[in-house]
C-alpha cells in the first residue's frame, strides 16, 4: 500500500513523527512526505524532522509567504502532479492548514481516498482559515480519525453519514 502524506506546519510534523515511525516498521506501507514548505526555516521545520526523526520528505514543495488563496492554490497544483505521478492508494492529511485542505482537494478531485487526522475539531469560527479548510476537509475526506466524542457528535451534526468510515484515537 502507497500513502501519500502532506505535511507543511510544525503541529503536523509532530503527528507525523508518530504515524511515520508506525509505517516505517511495516514492510507492506510505502509512505511518500510532500512537505508543502508552508512552515520552512530551520526552527518551523527542519528542527522537527532532526530531533524527531522524521523521514526525508521525497518532495518539498517550496510554497510559502503567500495569501491563504495564492497559497492554497499553489500547494494544489504541485501537490496533483505529485499524485498523478505516485498514484498512491491513500493521501494522509493532519489538522487545519492549508496544506491539508490543498493536500485533500488534490486527492479528492483524481479519485483517491484521503484520511484526516483530527476530524470533527470545530471552533465554531468561520471567520478563520483553519476552520474553512477543517470543514472542507472533513467532508470530502474517506476515513475520518476523530480525538473525541465531541468531534465525532459534530461531524454527524454536519451530515457526515455515521456509515462513514470513523477511527476514534
Amino acid at each position: 500500500m502507497k500513502i501519500v502524506t502532506i505535511i507543511g506546519a510544525r503541529p503536523q510534523f509532530i503527528k507525523a513523527s508518530v504515524l511515520s515511525l508506525e509505517f516505517s516498521k511495516d514492510q507492506s506501507i510505502q509512505e511518500i512526505i510532500v512537505h508543502t514548505g508552508q512552515h520552512f526555516d530551520h526552527n518551523m521545520s527542519k528542527i522537527f524532522f532532526e530531533e524527531m526523526m522524521i523521514p526525508t520528505p521525497k518532495y518539498n514543495l517550496g510554497v510559502q509567504n503567500l495569501s491563504h488563496g495564492a497559497m492554497t492554490g499553489r500547494q494544489l497544483e504541485k501537490v496533483e502532479e505529485i499524485l498523478l505521478k505516485e498514484k498512491p492508494d491513500f493521501v494522509l492529511v493532519y489538522g487545519d492548514t492549508n496544506s491539508t485542505l490543498a493536500g485533500a482537494l488534490a486527492a479528492v478531485k483524481i479519485h483517491i481516498p484521503v484520511i484526516h487526522v483530527e476530524s470533527g475539531l470545530r471552533s465554531f469560527n468561520r471567520k478563520m482559515p483553519e476552520e474553512i479548510n477543517r470543514l472542507l476537509t472533513d467532508h470530502i475526506a474517506t476515513i475520518l480519525f476523530v480525538p473525541s466524542e465531541v468531534s465525532f457528535n459534530n461531524l454527524i451534526k454536519e451530515g457526515i453519514d455515521k456509515k462513514k468510515n470513523f477511527q476514534c484515537w
